[in-house]
């Protein structure tokens, strides 16, 4: 790798975007640095700011060796400002730009269009952290702990890029001024929330935070890889690298529902009980039903598919055409990468019913996004399925209709149950509320919530994971919590 893009780790701000030779810039981020410390002091984790944590640090962005591990206090951590190395004559993908050679500065026309697209993306990181401030308290062992932890930091450093690079460097007072606004929203707050719906939620419990992990950061991939197509280079460099932290994240949420499904079969067949839906008696196990999961999997799914917007978008099919944002994995596609004339099946919610129509491709981008992250998260509903096979249950968890539990879009409202049935509206209501988690289920899903700090335990109601992180024993103190 050219030395140009080695990172500088020995600095206050560690990066690899030249910023000793920026001192503008290099001001401007020290400047905001202390309010992103009391920004992570009061609304990052609760209780757990002076424990030593088992943490992966990014230092480099060579695929091949690019972290490190180590004990580190989390405000101590080093976040850093990374990008991928610049793909040697990088031509814009698609859009009319087409062929062109990639922007190395915003284009003046698209200033306002390219802002949007990152301080949407730029808000969602912090939010996380902030749904998930409490969950230390309720860990179900050290190694999740560390999980948790090492989700919050890089949700941080996926902030510090956005901060930096797009809007500290190429959007001058109107960035910083962006930079400061992120830091101001809160997650759930009644005066100033958060920019999408999905991070104002709360998340109460773990089964909720695997859940969060597996499904809402499964968007963030989604759009990530879209925006690493972009033809701003800067931005498809930043991109790129955050999608290497992102697969951590996924991992989390994946195996953390499989180790709840394995527990649960496990605590079912100790106990002789052949019937999966007989949920009082599994409940006196202390394990977590299969049917909560399927409620659990039925609700983030809905809430993160509000994420893609509007089916037909008019704003999407501008972001496109500009070049600023692509599709999933655009550069393995083989069309024409315009679109000129192309159309796409949307399933849509008209006059009653469910309708697949062909929409102008432009127009559905959001449509194709969100059916290929449909596509993406079907792989975990057969991975958890296969436990439950294995176990020898009769129950198969499922993905519910993209129709079901809409506030956004086409299907916003509809009547439409888990199954895709079209219901009459009192009777859409009624299967919504036993489709979805109750005050009862969360109830009792926090009863279940009681830490459990001793290295090598994990709570009764999940499994240990099948290997440590970077090959350390089950026995391995993950986070050292301060007395």
């Amino acid at each position: 790798m050219p030395s140009d893009y080695a990172v500088d780790y020995d600095t206050r701000i560690p990066n690899n975007v030249g910023l000793a030779a920026d001192a503008k810039v290099r001001r401007a981020l020290e400047r905001w640095h202390p309010g992103y410390l009391d920004w992570w002091l009061k609304m990052g984790p609760v209780g757990f700011q002076d424990a030593l944590v088992y943490l992966r640090t990014a230092v480099s962005v060579d695929p091949e060796g690019w972290a490190k591990f180590g004990f580190v206090r989390m405000p101590d951590y080093k976040w850093g400002i990374l990008l991928a190395p610049p793909v040697e004559g990088r031509t814009i993908p698609f859009g009319a730009h087409k062929g062109e050679p990639a922007w190395q500065e915003v284009p003046g026309e698209y200033r306002a269009a390219l802002r949007r697209l990152i301080v949407i993306q730029g808000d969602t990181e912090p939010a996380s952290v902030e749904q998930q401030r409490f969950l230390g308290a309720t860990a179900p062992s050290l190694y999740d702990l560390r999980n948790l932890f090492q989700v919050n930091v890089e949700e941080g450093r996926h902030l510090w890029a956005m901060v930096y690079l797009l809007l500290h460097k190429y959007f001058g007072a109107d960035g910083r001024e962006e930079a400061e606004e992120l830091l101001r929203r809160h997650a759930g707050d009644r005066d100033n929330p958060r920019l999408l719906g999905a991070f104002n939620e709360e998340t109460p419990d773990w089964l909720s935070f695997f859940m969060f992990t597996y499904f809402t950061d499964r968007d963030g991939k989604m759009q990530l890889a879209a925006l690493a197509q972009s033809g701003f280079d800067p931005l498809s460099r930043t991109c790129r690298f955050m999608l290497t932290e992102e697969a951590h994240h996924m991992f989390v949420g994946d195996s953390g529902i499989a180790r709840i499904i394995e527990r649960t079969c496990q605590a079912m067949r100790e106990a002789g009980i052949d019937d999966p839906t007989d949920v009082p008696r599994v409940r006196r196990l202390g394990v977590i039903d299969l049917p909560l999961i399927q409620k659990k999997i039925n609700l983030h799914f809905s809430l993160t598919l509000d994420l893609f917007g509007n089916e037909i978008s008019t704003n999407a099919a501008a972001s496109f055409e500009m070049g600023l944002k692509g599709r999933y994995r655009e550069d393995k596609l083989t069309d024409d990468h315009r679109l000129e004339g192309a159309t796409y099946p949307v399933l849509l919610w008209r006059e009653g019913a469910i309708r697949r129509e062909e929409a102008p491709a432009l127009s559905a981008l959001n449509a194709r996004l969100r059916d290929d992250y449909i596509h993406d998260t079907e792989g975990g509903i057969r991975r958890w399925n296969r436990i439950i096979a294995h176990y020898g249950y009769d129950y198969a968890l499922s993905l519910p209709h993209v129709g079901f539990n809409r506030r956004i879009g086409s299907f916003a409202g509809a009547p439409v149950g888990p199954a895709g049935e079209v219901l009459a509206p009192e009777e859409a209501a009624r299967v919504r509320a036993a489709a979805l988690p109750t005050p009862e289920d969360g109830a009792y899903l926090a009863s279940l919530m009681k830490p459990v700090y001793e290295p090598g335990r994990f709570a009764p109601w999940i499994a240990p994971p099948k290997a440590g992180i970077d090959g350390k024993p089950g026995t391995f103190e993950y986070v050292k919590i301060a007395a």
